[in-house]
């Protein structure tokens, strides 16, 4: 018997099987790779927004009447705890890597200063609110630039949010 045509057919269908699974693991690893991005785009984009909403609450109660400090100081904390920034911040620590999360953890310090600072009594726009706002501003910067880059998004050429200044200057608007 001849064994040639038998031994070219099945080295042929083994190539076969193993170029097929050698494409399908090449699919599959770009898949993850893909799918992994997406996720810490959606991560990203959750903590960024609770982030800027948390600040815009925060700057909008600091700026009400209250009858007493007390309502004050517990309307604050019920918002910082409210906002989802907590979750937001646990998912941070789940996915992103090291770089971004000790960005965003140091975000996330940067607005309980801010909210500690108005249960203690800070007015909105004094000096200290200001440096409070700008140490936030900056450092969310730095975060979203790190962001960008595991994101393989290029940098920005303009700073996400006007300077404190820029708020009562309406030619910046």
């Amino acid at each position: 018997m001849d064994w040639l045509p038998l031994l070219s057919t099945l080295t042929g269908a083994a190539i076969g099987i193993v170029a097929t699974l050698i494409a399908d693991r090449s699919r599959w690893k770009h898949e993850d790779v893909k799918e992994a991005l997406r996720l810490r785009l959606d991560i990203y984009t959750q903590y960024t927004t609770t982030v800027k909403a948390l600040g815009q609450t925060l700057r909008a109660l600091a700026e009400r009447e209250y009858p007493s400090d007390d309502e004050r100081a517990l309307a604050l904390r019920e918002a910082f705890r409210d906002s989802g920034i907590s979750i937001a911040s646990e998912r941070m620590w789940l996915i992103a890597p090291q770089p971004v999360v000790k960005a965003s953890d140091s975000v996330f310090h940067c607005l309980r200063r801010i909210c500690d600072g108005y249960v203690d009594g800070t007015t909105v726009s004094s000096p200290e609110d200001r440096s409070r706002w700008e140490a936030r501003g900056t450092a969310a910067a730095k975060m979203r630039k790190l962001m960008r880059e595991d994101l393989g998004v290029g940098p920005l050429t303009e700073r996400h949010s006007p300077l404190l200044n820029d708020y009562n200057n309406p030619a910046t608007q």
